[in-house]
């Protein structure tokens, strides 16, 4: 919860009603993609804050937001936060949507995830729960229009320990999900743009606890003692306009005897001396909360005789007042906050304590106002204080000065939290990062949350399978954990250091230390070889132990990490820091820890490139090296391997001539590995002979099914084969449960083939396989494919067989290995795909051609 400076905050306003505008944040903040010219909040803003409040409401809970998409393919952001400092949930700001998170998943699935507790969630994500700790519930739902997905809407709320969410709530969070989604699909239609790509938006959410201010006026004649009240008097003390009595004793009843006597005191007085009198004392309310009577006299009535007029006010300020004076009798410095962190009382104990008067700490953010607050060692309790329902209690140290140590209690309710300091003796463990504030991380306050670092790290770690998703997890949740901005990975080959992973450092920087051998005075070699971690506070203390190391433009620290698995080293690992910082004992040991795990993980990452490239060789060993050349019709393919998994693809392509044509056949067996390998080996085999052997397709594809049957009982396989005649364009195709192939015609118009196809093969002896007669023209071009170039998590296969078919219908005259290549290129920009990829391409031209692949 470091401070923030001036740019850096999200905005935070304060949500009026769920109809009603929310007006621009202090700050010269608006509640739109944030930016420094104080603009009027955007739609998309209003529409999505409004959204929020309402669910957090429906589904009762206390927090919530919403998850947009981003310019960012797969990246969400966190456009609205209600209910929470934006600033202490910076690390959950971005979300990757093939993250394990739940999020993450209501996005991908399309489904709702509704987790009922810690538990719950727990056990369906861990990594999660490793960074907030902490009992509460939380529902996420996603935010779809047909197939066009906007991002997900999240509401927390407080645990059903052992009880499911129900339906009722359910229900309701589904209804507030459809009702934002139509929304966003309407600024869509009306051409705005439906992203989010700037720090989000804080909504203060309207309280539910503070019962309004009220004020009732009534006079008293002394002389005949009639009272007349106003019509808020008596709903203040819970009576109708016509019960009232129109005497005294009615607010009389309401005294305690000690006050009743004083009220008959002042009017003896009025009445005899008609001198001016005013007091106060306090009256019961029909709820038994004291409500404030004021009294003031009024001047005899013309004439002088006897008597007199007293008016009275009976104001009903809730528990203000009262509260006001009970804390400010306390020795104990009282504090209360909202939800998103700013100071709404104070009592004098606080004020003496701060040193800082109520009229100037009230309405600002705690860690702002009191810097020392903002201690990153302090972040955890108090997000564990807005998330559960139980009181957090640690040890602080404000600036120096008296009484430094302080005994902080958090209390958390609905609208907020209360905070209770008193001074307390220095505890037996304080080292210099809290003692010197801003040197770091590492005090009794910060011990829980340093322990689910290493947890998080190591979860994500275990789902990390290439050296590339080693690194990219250490950037993700390494340097959000410690604040770093620069990371940069070596591994060891050869007794050289390669550089294989930098992030934030100045472009070019780094490729000077690029293949440094194990002899060079370098910190990232001396850290590998003595296996020690060193650490400099900043690039002076760095400069001082190394003259004349090269330094890029950063002024703060660096942390060396020895990355040793199993006592052999694997690289060196280095953090830098934007800002000169301290590393206390604690720190220091759990980033040597973390180092371990990422040391593991890359010599993990390491043996499985060698095997995968061992097992991609034998893969490319059993598909075909060319292509045969033909007239009329060019061929060209493409295989792409899988980024997910350790194991071989089943995927296959092969073009064959045979007695009745140009036999075009694409198939993928089902599964991973050897296995996978070698069956689809061995059908790659026997379609070429069914086809060499003169039979037609519908026999082909009956044949193939029958021997996978025989040969891998449980296997099964797609398969999609095409027998064209190239100088006439005449074809037949069969199909067994394989994606529909596309064609592209001369004109340029693209279709998705509707070929009749049978069952997927190695499931029924007697299956059939239906034969479609169809004609390629001159200058159409067939694409045959497997449904690795379609098929995305959480998206629907049709919709990435109609971006295909329109990426394929765009490319228009390029030569096929262009057009070839142009597919493929599409799905690379897929980061982790499961499924390999097999591409075929045939183009039947008028005339002979001798085009090379």
């Amino acid at each position: 919860m470091r401070g923030t400076t001036a740019g850096e905050h999200p905005c935070c306003v304060t949500w009026y009603g769920a109809a009603g505008p929310a007006p621009p944040s202090r700050s010269g903040a608006t509640t739109g993609n944030p930016d420094s010219e104080g603009r009027a909040p955007d739609e998309l803003a209003l529409v999505l804050a409004q959204a929020a409040v309402n669910a957090i409401e429906s589904a009762g809970g206390f927090a919530g937001g919403v998850y947009l998409r981003s310019r960012t393919p797969g990246l969400l952001r966190l456009a609205v936060l209600g209910g929470l400092p934006g600033t202490l949930f910076r690390p959950w700001w971005r979300m990757h949507v093939n993250r394990p998170f739940p999020v993450a998943e209501a996005h991908r699935s399309g489904r709702p995830v509704l987790l009922a507790d810690a538990e719950d969630a727990m056990r369906r994500f861990p990594q999660f729960m490793a960074g907030l700790p902490f009992s509460f519930g939380s529902l996420y739902v996603p935010l779809a229009d047909g197939r066009e997905k906007f991002g997900v809407l999240v509401v927390l709320r407080a645990a059903t320990t052992g009880v499911p969410v129900d339906e009722t709530d359910r229900r309701r969070m589904l209804q507030s999900g459809e009702r934002l989604a139509a929304a966003l699909a309407e600024l869509c239609a009306d051409g705005k743009a439906v992203e989010w790509e700037g720090e989000p938006v804080c909504v203060h959410l309207p309280s539910v606890t503070t019962p309004p201010v009220r004020i009732g006026n009534f006079e008293w004649d002394l002389a005949d003692g009639a009272v007349v009240a106003d019509d808020e008097l008596c709903a203040i003390l819970g009576i109708s306009p016509a019960a009232f009595p129109g005497t005294i004793d009615a607010l009389a009843a309401r005294l305690d005897p000690e006050d009743a006597y004083g009220l008959w005191a002042v009017a003896r007085h009025v009445a005899k001396s008609g001198a001016p009198v005013t007091r106060r004392m306090r009256l019961r309310g029909p709820d038994g909360r004291p409500h404030l009577l004021e009294l003031s006299a009024r001047a005899r009535p013309p004439g002088g005789g006897p008597g007199g007029h007293l008016a009275g006010f009976l104001v009903d300020f809730g528990a203000g007042p009262v509260v006001a004076e009970a804390t400010d009798r306390l020795p104990r410095a009282i504090l209360s906050l909202d939800r998103v962190g700013r100071i709404t009382y104070l009592n004098h104990s606080a004020e003496m304590l701060f040193g800082q008067a109520r009229s100037h700490l009230t309405g600002r953010v705690l860690w702002e106002a009191l810097p020392w607050f903002g201690h990153p060692a302090y972040e955890e309790h108090f997000r564990a204080a807005l998330l559960s329902d139980e009181d957090v209690h640690f040890t602080a140290r404000r600036s120096p000065g008296p009484e430094e140590w302080l005994s902080v209690s958090l209390y958390p309710g609905h609208d907020g939290l209360t905070a209770t300091l008193a001074p307390a003796d220095q505890p037996a463990y304080a080292p210099g990062s809290v003692t010197r504030p801003g040197t770091g991380l590492g005090s009794p306050a910060d011990r829980a949350s340093a322990l689910y670092r290493p947890v998080a790290l190591a979860i994500a770690l275990t789902e990390a399978v290439t050296a590339r998703q080693v690194s990219s997890v250490v950037t993700d949740e390494l340097l959000p954990a410690f604040g770093g901005r620069q990371l940069a990975i070596y591994l060891l080959n050869e007794r050289h250091l390669y550089l294989a992973w930098e992030t934030g450092f100045p472009k070019g920087f780094l490729d000077r230390f690029d293949g440094v051998s194990l002899d060079t005075r370098l910190p990232g070699v001396e850290t590998l070889t003595t296996g020690r971690p060193l650490f400099f506070e900043s690039m002076e203390h760095l400069a001082a132990a190394y003259p004349g190391i090269p330094m890029d433009a950063h002024v703060g620290a660096r942390a060396f990490l020895p990355l040793i698995a199993s006592g052999r080293p694997v690289g060196s690992c280095i953090l830098g820091f934007d800002q000169p910082r301290g590393f206390s004992p604690e720190e220091r040991t759990v980033l040597t820890a973390l180092a371990g795990l990422i040391a593991q993980a890359l010599q993990r990452a390491q043996r499985y490139d060698t095997e995968a490239a061992l097992a991609r060789g034998l893969q490319d060993a059993l598909l075909p090296h060319r292509l045969p050349v033909v007239e009329h019709v060019d061929t060209v393919a493409r295989y792409l391997s899988g980024t997910q998994g350790m194991e071989v693809g089943g995927d296959w392509y092969d073009v064959v001539v045979t007695g009745q044509g140009l036999a075009l056949v694409v198939g993928d067996v089902q599964g991973h590995g050897v296995a996978a390998a070698a069956t689809m080996g061995q059908l790659r085999s026997a379609v070429r002979a069914f086809a060499l052997a003169g039979q037609d397709p519908r026999e082909v594809m009956h044949d193939t099914n029958c021997l996978l049957i025989d040969i891998d009982p449980g296997q099964f396989a797609s398969c999609c084969y095409i027998v064209l005649d190239p100088a006439s364009g005449a074809a037949q195709a069969v199909r067994a449960g394989h994606p529909q192939p596309l064609l592209r015609h001369s004109d340029g118009r693209t279709e998705v083939l509707d070929l009749a196809g049978g069952i997927v093969l190695g499931v029924d002896q007697e299956a059939s396989y239906p034969v479609t007669e169809l004609r390629l023209e001159p200058g159409a071009v067939l694409a045959l494919f497997t449904d690795g170039l379609v098929e995305q998590p959480g998206i629907d296969i049709d919709l990435g067989i109609e971006r295909l078919r329109a990426t394929f219908s765009e490319i228009g005259s390029s030569s096929l290995p262009e057009t070839a290549d142009r597919l493929i290129r599409e799905a690379r920009q897929s980061a982790d795909r499961p499924d390999d990829i097999a591409l075929l391409l045939a183009a039947r031209w008028a005339e002979p051609t001798r085009q090379v692949p």
